[in-house]
This record gives structure tokens, sequence and C-alpha cells, in this order.
């Protein structure tokens, strides 16, 4: 797939983001899922899809340089690609991510993202969509909506809102300047967004980039979009969103062997201090 300017041809000069196959692919696009579950072990095989999005045609290793129109394509090819996937019915859930710079995975320093469709949908969506319905059954509200009235009390790891989406640093982040992109509306599916919900997004993920570049000198970092699987319908308890991990520490022994991290920054000082970066 790609975004091409008029009259250009496929395969040639005059695309601005595409999609392309991944060279060297997590899971493949060929067998059959062939379930093997004995008395302890299962497995499937990897059966799957694995794709990159070239964000830019020209020399840019940082997604937060680009135009605030590229970003958004880069935005719209995900869900493009989200809505051509769903239709294959093995395939029941899409994770979109980013690694940005060697010290967070990234093999390659063009601006790029991946894809992966897999016929399973991953343990932390089973695990988030698990808490969040706990939540609204006991509630009878969603935990989103009282996640963003919980942090306007305060205000302190509210650093930017757009119309649309709210960036803070969550309570008891696990990694120094983690931030989460939460929607201000209800939406558990980002293939499902509106026009004007991708152009506020690229606006507030190109400023929320700007300020880790300039605020923190351009560090590595992942990012991962959470979205409900394909083989739902619309979840009133579960709501979709963008979790940014700037990489600044290590994952240690006490990290793997506890499941407790060691953040040496409060979340409340990250928050100032890129609520304070000008860009």
């Amino acid at each position: 797939m790609a975004y091409r300017n008029p009259g250009s041809q496929p395969n040639q000069p005059g695309w601005r983001v595409r999609v392309v196959p991944n060279k060297f692919p997590a899971l493949e696009p060929a067998g059959e899922l062939n379930p093997l579950i004995g008395d302890l072990y299962q497995s499937l095989n990897g059966f799957g899809l694995h794709e990159v999005i070239i964000e830019c045609p020209h020399a840019e290793t940082n997604l937060a340089r680009l135009t605030l129109d590229n970003i958004r394509e880069v935005l719209s090819a995900y869900q493009d690609r989200m809505k051509a996937i769903r239709n294959e019915a093995r395939l029941v859930h899409v994770t979109l991510f980013k690694n940005n710079g060697v010290r967070a995975g990234a093999s390659l320093p063009h601006s790029h993202s991946q894809l992966i469709a897999s016929p399973v949908v991953p343990v932390t969506i089973v695990e988030e969509i698990a808490a969040a319905r706990a939540f609204y059954d006991s509630r009878q509200h969603s935990i989103f909506d009282e996640l963003i009235r919980q942090e306007r009390l305060t205000g302190e790891r509210i650093f930017f809102e757009s119309d649309r989406f709210i960036a803070f640093c969550p309570y008891a982040s696990r990694f120094p300047y983690e931030t989460c992109l939460l929607p201000k509306r209800q939406q558990s599916h980002y293939e499902n967004l509106q026009p004007d919900d991708l152009t506020d997004l690229a606006y507030i993920l190109k400023t929320v980039l700007c300020k880790l570049d300039q605020g923190l000198s351009n560090p590595p970092y992942n990012y991962v979009i959470h979205t409900a699987p394909f083989n739902e319908p619309e979840l009133p308890w579960y709501r979709w969103h963008l979790e940014i991990f700037p990489r600044l520490t290590s994952v240690a022994g006490f990290e793997w062997g506890s499941g407790f991290y060691i953040n040496p920054v409060f979340p409340e000082t990250a928050a100032r201090q890129l609520r304070d970066t000008v860009i």
C-alpha cells in the first residue's frame, strides 16, 4: 500500500508513505494455524502478518520532524491496513509499534514503524480488557473516564491536551517520562477513528514527540497502540490508547524477578518538565 502523488506509478518515486512486508518477519501469511495442545504446553504455527510502514521518502530518522500532514498520513496508513487485515478471519488483532533508535530495538535509522497481525489476542490486551470490564461492571462507568477525571483533579501528571486527546505521565509510571495519549471520547477500536480524530491525533503526537525530542535530547523510544480485537464489537468499557516509553533506563534483574519497576523520575516531575518544554 502507498500514498502517492498524482501521476506517479507503483514502485516508483512519488510515494509519500508506503507499507511493505518485513524482510525478516516474526509471523508469515502462509500455512495453517495447526494448534498443538498437550497436557501442559500448547502452540500455533507462526501464522500472521509483519509489515513495515515507511513514514517518508526522504532521509529522516525522527518522526517528530515530519510535517503534520505527513504524520497524519502515517496514522491513516495504520488505519487503512487494519481495515484490510480485519477481513482475514484467522487474524484477530493488530499490534502497531515504533522502535526509534538502536537502544529501542530499531535496526534501520530511516523513520518507520511496524505492524504485526496475529491469530491470537496479546496477553497485555486481554488483561487490560478484563480489568476494564471488571471496573465497568462494578462502577457502571468507564475506568478511562475515571482516569481522566482523577488526573484533572490535580493536573500534576497532565502535560498537554488537544481537542480530542490528553497526554499524561501515568501514576506509578514504569519508566522515566512514560507517556499515555488517551482519547477523551469513548472508542475501543483504533481502525474506527474518524478523519477529525486522525488530524487531532497527529497534532498531539507531534507535539508530545517534539517535547520529548527537545526536553530529553532526542531519546530512543518505543511507542505502541493498544486497541481492541477485530472479533469484538465496540466495547464500552475499553478505550484504545497510545503508550510511549523513552528508553533512558534498562530493565534488569530486579524488574525481571519481581515485576516491580525502579523509576528514578517521578511522573509528576516528568510531566512538569515536559509541560515547561517550549517547542
